[in-house]
């Protein structure tokens, strides 16, 4: 009886110490969902400047990656107003820990996302989100090393069309390793929860 007691104790006193101190759960050793998926690889794209935008520019970066287009109708926005409320809501919590997460928007439409059409677009949602597109083949190939499946539909009469792809967003640790899928579409409590747990 002594024994568990004692033991009890020591429960009790390391359950308090955690609720003490946050950093607890981040020093939780729980593996990332993600661990050891082949997700992610070289970045070789242009960003809303223009200029090249490479993997080397976010070296010790965590990224949260969104796949998407302008010019969708609904989920893309949708998606992209809960990103980015998440994100307002983790800097202002923890503004060094946010400081540290690089937002990206990636285009699957790459003939209209120009340079400019996608700075307008991210500007619209948050200061630090980051918009890249490039050529077909460079998009293709990014795409395929985050696993995200496009596919273009046919144009209407006025040369409209619809990209359908994967509803994906990825956070990303500081070394380009996948740690966890995002979700927008459950709102941006739980992009917020992720981050929370994720970065450090």
């Amino acid at each position: 009886m002594i024994r568990i007691v004692s033991n009890l104790r020591l429960s009790l006193f390391a359950l308090a110490a955690c609720v003490a101190l946050p950093a607890c759960q981040q020093a939780s050793n729980e593996p990332a969902p993600l661990e050891g998926a082949a997700i992610g690889g070289p970045i070789n794209l242009t960003d809303t400047k223009g200029q090249p935008f490479t993997e080397a520019m976010l070296q010790g970066k965590y990224r949260m990656v969104y796949f998407g287009y302008s010019w969708c109708p609904d989920i893309c926005p949708t998606d992209m107003q809960q990103l980015a409320l998440a994100f307002r809501k983790f800097e202002e919590e923890s503004p060094a820990l946010a400081a540290k997460v690089q937002p990206l928007f990636i285009t699957v439409d790459p003939k209209r996302d120009t340079p400019e059409k996608l700075a307008q677009f991210v500007a619209a949602f948050h200061p630090r989100f980051i918009g890249l597109t490039g050529s077909d083949a460079q998009i293709a190939e990014v795409t395929r090393a985050f696993a995200v499946p496009v596919m273009k539909g046919d144009a209407d009469d006025k040369g409209n069309y619809l990209v359908n792809h994967g509803r994906m967003t990825f956070l990303m640790d500081p070394n380009g390793k996948p740690i966890v899928l995002l979700t927008p579409d459950q709102k941006a409590e739980s992009v917020l929860a992720d981050l929370e747990k994720w970065v450090r």
